[in-house]
């Protein structure tokens, strides 16, 4: 592998980082909503919404890796 085809860890790291943040507030929020789990600050979930939520955070990234890359993955261009 050559220096120019080295993926930047940095940039790895950051994409992993935010993509975790992204798909736990989008998904929390969602639920959330669909739960009546909503609340002023944000939302709280307990019992089977939040365990719906942590699989799917957990199915995100093998998921997004099918598919061509994660969202955050595409947007800094280390797809794989």
């Amino acid at each position: 592998m050559t220096e120019s085809d080295a993926r930047p860890a940095w940039k790895l790291i950051l994409a992993g980082v935010l993509d975790f943040v992204t798909i736990f507030a989008v998904a929390g929020y969602v639920i959330g909503k669909l739960t009546g789990g909503v609340t002023e600050d944000g939302f709280k979930l307990e019992g089977l919404p939040a365990l719906l939520l942590f699989a799917i955070v957990i199915a995100y990234f093998p998921l997004g890796k099918r598919a061509g890359g994660t969202l955050w993955r595409r947007i800094f261009g280390v797809a794989p």
